[in-house]
């Protein structure tokens, strides 16, 4: 192949790299090309992929815990860097942020530790049954009793009615 034969094929490439920029440039700004035909749609790329959770979902009052205690732990490190910039500038305010940040320590303490006390009581009451002393054992339990005393009145209730009111000393 000749120079003048390069030039002339890398000259044509050009000139179709320039229409493809710009058919590309053209559905970029919603404009259609004359190669695209009106109905034609452009691809639809969703932003994300939903993909199912690895690990269950906290039941409600273990997460109003958790993000109670979060918000109360965050409140009490902001109070702590504040005090400590205080007690470095000298300032008068120094003294009660301390104070208040020591009270704050107790009470995030305080809320760590409910988390971890709502968890268990959940657990113990609605979990899954393993020790022997679990209260939810004895929940399901009164609820299956409740459950067949029901079914049992409800089919005591349509042997009456299919009978005609028949062996029932008065009628409800």
């Amino acid at each position: 192949m000749s120079t003048a034969q390069r030039q002339e094929a890398s000259g044509k490439d050009v000139a179709a790299q320039g229409t493809a920029r710009r058919d590309t440039d053209a559905r970029d700004r919603d404009i259609r090309s004359e190669r695209e035909p009106a109905q034609e749609r452009p691809y639809y790329r969703p932003l994300w992929r939903e993909e199912p959770a690895k690990r269950r979902r906290l039941p409600d009052p273990v997460r109003t815990a958790a993000v109670r205690a979060v918000l109360i732990i965050s409140v009490t490190l902001i109070q702590a860097m504040v005090a400590f910039l205080c007690t470095l500038a000298g300032s008068w305010l120094a003294f009660p942020m301390v104070l208040s940040s020591v009270a704050s320590t107790v009470v995030a303490t305080w809320a760590a530790l409910d988390v971890w006390v709502t968890r268990q009581v959940w657990n113990q009451r609605n979990g899954v049954v393993s020790a022997p002393s679990s209260t939810a054992r004895a929940l399901r339990r009164e609820r299956r009793r409740a459950r067949r005393q029901a079914q049992a009145a409800e089919r005591a209730q349509r042997r009456i009615r299919r009978q005609g009111g028949r062996g029932q000393l008065s009628h409800p």
